[in-house]
C-alpha cells in the first residue's frame, strides 16, 4: 500500500502522527488542534510582548522605574 504525504515533509508527517496517536475521534483531533493553536498563539504574543517591553515576563531586575 503507498502512503501519502500530502506535500508534506518527513517532519510535518512525524507530526501528524504523533498528533493523531492518541486520537479516537475526528473531536479528539480538534481538541488537540485547539489547544496547540493556542499554545501556540500565547507564546508568540508573550514573545512580542517581551520585545515590546525590552525584557521578559517576571524578570523584574531589568525594568527601569
Amino acid at each position: 500500500m503507498k502512503t501519502r504525504d500530502h506535500g508534506l515533509s518527513e517532519k510535518e508527517m512525524e507530526l501528524v502522527k504523533l498528533i493523531m496517536a492518541d486520537c479516537e475521534s475526528t473531536g479528539d483531533i480538534q481538541a488537540k488542534l485547539k489547544r496547540l493553536f493556542a499554545g501556540t498563539i500565547e507564546q508568540m504574543l508573550e514573545a512580542e510582548m517581551d520585545e515590546h517591553l525590552g525584557y521578559e515576563k517576571n524578570d523584574s531586575a531589568k525594568k527601569s522605574l
